[in-house]
């Protein structure tokens, strides 16, 4: 489970380092945008993805909460 995490962790940096160089490089706009708007919406996309899956494997027990304790 922690490399398929990894993995879209990886995929959504990529996405969003694909948009920003559609961003800075020196096209005509109108196609600048449409990749940029392209490759963001692959990161939404894949993040969506990612918490659904995150939400899905808890309600299945698959992975279980860590952190600080609230309360003594």
């Amino acid at each position: 489970m922690k490399i398929i995490i990894g993995l879209a962790f990886i995929a959504i940096i990529g996405a969003l380092a694909v948009a920003g160089f559609f961003m800075i490089r020196g096209k005509p706009e109108l196609h600048k945008s449409n990749n940029m708007a392209k490759a963001l919406a692959w990161r939404i996309g894949i993040s969506v993805l990612l918490f659904v899956l995150l939400m899905v494997m808890y309600v299945l027990n698959l992975i279980q909460p860590t952190g600080i304790v609230v309360g003594s």
